[in-house]
């Protein structure tokens, strides 16, 4: 068996253990859909502020001028996300809501120095403070939700791989 074998089939089970069979499904979804909408969010406002993919990317405003933050959407999909998780279905579908949750989650904490500050200063080094934000509900989502058996099995798995 491969490294690679043995790489899949570690992370599969510790997975299948940790994750399924745990019912920890919409959190490893909700850490999932942060992290990859943070990272998304990030690569398109680097790529607004140099210049490229103009073709594709581009601020947002109103026909009056003013700038749409990506935070708007992002509380928008927390309150719903919210009110379908809580309030309708708290036991139906929890995988979407999670989605849901962490995209606005991270479209909103992106933002964080902007509401700390009540000004844009996401390019200022204030603008810093979104990206600890972010970290920092990262971690919370990884760590509390997840629980440290997944990750502790996880270190076994890459140990084993490279024959640690």
């Amino acid at each position: 068996m491969g490294w690679l074998d043995t790489l899949t089939t570690g992370v599969g089970n510790a997975y299948r253990h940790e994750i399924v069979d745990a019912d920890k499904q919409p959190q490893f979804f909700m850490l999932l859909s942060f992290l990859v909408t943070f990272a998304t969010v990030r690569f398109v406002t680097h790529s607004i502020r140099a210049g490229r993919y103009t073709h594709v990317f581009r601020n947002v405003s109103t026909k009056g001028g003013t700038h749409f933050h990506h935070l708007v959407p992002g509380i928008l999909l927390l309150l719903v996300s919210g009110y379908l998780g809580i309030g309708l279905a708290p036991d139906y579908h929890r995988e979407p809501h999670a989605i849901l949750f962490g995209i606005g989650a991270a479209l909103t904490l992106d933002e964080f120095a902007l509401w700390l500050h009540l000004k844009d200063v996401y390019w200022a080094r204030e603008g810093r403070q979104s990206v600890d934000a972010v970290i920092v509900m990262a971690t919370i989502l990884g760590l509390g939700l997840l629980g440290a058996g997944f990750w502790i099995e996880l270190v076994r798995v890459i140990g084993d791989v490279v024959g640690v």
